[in-house]
């Protein structure tokens, strides 16, 4: 038995933590979760806890239903909303197969995959995500519209505002599980918040995404209210991205800093830029994976719906912030893409995956659009060469199902559970009669 699991075991005893919960995604991103006692840890960690996989949304068929869920130790945390006596813990898992190797299915797996390959050409990849999200006055039951808690707007600050209470108690919350925050503030929407977390390897951030989702919810059930992750519950407002800071590092060397270089950007991160446009088609039903995605990215605002990059430009999918002089390390690229609701796992995999073939094959870098590109005319685009990302999920569909990137870095398993499970998500929203075309057509037609 290594250290981590010895402490894990001795931290249960020292704290009475009569529960511990095992957590792992289903390939949509959802959060799912099965309580051991803590007797069955050193079995658990030895051999893992056997479940049905068939149940689990995409992992696998009925006639191969057996699986294991394998508990990391280093992401070992008490809850904190379980700080009674006797306690609660929760470890995130590898999902492996009877024989002990990793799942195919696992999202987790998908993304320690990618990271392997990256380890392997030198490099450790770190993000730091900005995640946006709406606080309602309760949960809107069917046909119902949401009403936010405030009538707020960006960077607000509103006295005795249930939103300022809400993101004190809730980064109260991450950083007694460890998890690092750097800001916090009232956004652009009604009810809308953003809490940015600090930069940590993708693994490290992916599980703490997941976690920040549940930590959410968590206190807007303890205050009464309804947090929702819904890229773009209102028409009229910006909807809720997850702007993620995304950097390259060799050893303790930033891969995307050169200094003098324009922007102090490397070979390197000009690559990774290019790589991540020219794949942006590609990947965005996986850092953009609901019909109601595609909302928040022509919805006009600060959402991308160009393939492009720019310096300070946050009209821009990929953006290079401003370089500070004394932070040489801090060199970093904005991917302004993706949304909150997307499975971290998965986005960070395929986001990579383009970044490093852009980085191989050596890709070009095209001229950056200082210009606000949703002011252009589409002939003004053409002429700059300013394509669009796809225009809804069934484009995206199509785009990913042409790739043979999205296919090796997710997966022959995932990826056609993925395109599986998207095209009947297509299927069900265009079967819908909406309010939009009643309130249209019945008055005239």
């Amino acid at each position: 038995m290594d250290k981590q699991q010895e402490y894990v075991l001795r931290t249960l005893e020292e704290r009475d933590i009569r529960f511990v919960r095992l957590w792992f995604t289903d390939v949509l991103g959802f959060l799912k979760s099965v309580a051991v006692a803590p007797a069955e840890l050193e079995g658990a960690f030895a051999e893992g806890i056997g479940f049905d996989g068939s149940a689990i949304e995409g992992f696998t068929r009925v006639y191969e239903s057996d699986m294991l869920a394998k508990p990391d130790p280093s992401t070992f945390q008490v809850l904190p909303w379980r700080s009674e006596s006797p306690g609660t813990a929760r470890m995130f898992c590898d999902i492996a197969l009877p024989d002990g190797t990793p799942s195919y299915a696992d999202p987790r797996y998908v993304l320690k995959r990618a990271l392997t390959k990256a380890a392997d050409l030198g490099f450790t990849f770190y993000s730091h995500p900005e995640i946006e999200f709406f606080l309602f006055e309760r949960k809107p039951g069917p046909g119902e519209k949401p009403v936010p808690v405030d009538r707020s707007g960006y960077f607000d600050h509103t006295p005795h505002g249930l939103g300022q209470d809400f993101r004190r108690q809730a980064i109260t919350m991450l950083e007694a599980m460890g998890i690092s925050v750097e800001f916090s503030h009232h956004e652009g929407g009604p009810g809308q918040n953003e809490i940015d977390l600090r930069y940590a390897d993708a693994l490290t951030t992916a599980d703490n995404i997941m976690t920040f989702r549940l930590v959410m919810k968590q206190v807007a059930l303890e205050q009464g209210v309804y947090a929702s992750f819904m890229p773009k519950p209102f028409a009229e407002h910006p909807g809720s991205g997850m702007h993620t800071h995304l950097s390259l590092f060799e050893g303790d060397r930033n891969a995307f800093f050169e200094a003098g270089a324009e922007f102090q950007l490397s070979k390197v991160g000009r690559s990774f830029i290019a790589g991540l446009l020219r794949h942006a088609p590609e990947i965005t039903a996986v850092t953009n994976q609901w019909v109601n995605s595609f909302k928040r990215l022509y919805g006009g605002g600060e959402a991308p719906a160009y393939v492009c990059w720019g310096h300070n430009n946050r009209s821009a999918m990929v953006r290079v912030p401003m370089y500070k002089p004394t932070k040489g390390q801090s060199t970093r690229i904005e991917v302004r893409t993706m949304d909150s609701a997307a499975n971290p796992y998965l986005a960070f995999a395929v986001l990579l995956a383009a970044g490093l073939a852009g980085v191989e094959g050596g890709y070009e870098l095209p001229p950056g659009a200082e210009d606000d590109v949703w002011s252009l005319t589409e002939a003004e685009r053409r002429a700059l060469g300013i394509e669009p990302l796809p225009q809804n999920l069934s484009e995206a569909i199509r785009a990913m199902e042409r790739s043979e990137l999205v296919a090796e870095t997710l997966g022959e398993h995932v990826f056609d559970f993925f395109l599986r499970n998207k095209r009947r998500e297509w299927a069900d929203y265009r079967a819908q009669v909406t309010a939009f075309e009643l309130d249209r057509y019945l008055p005239v037609l």
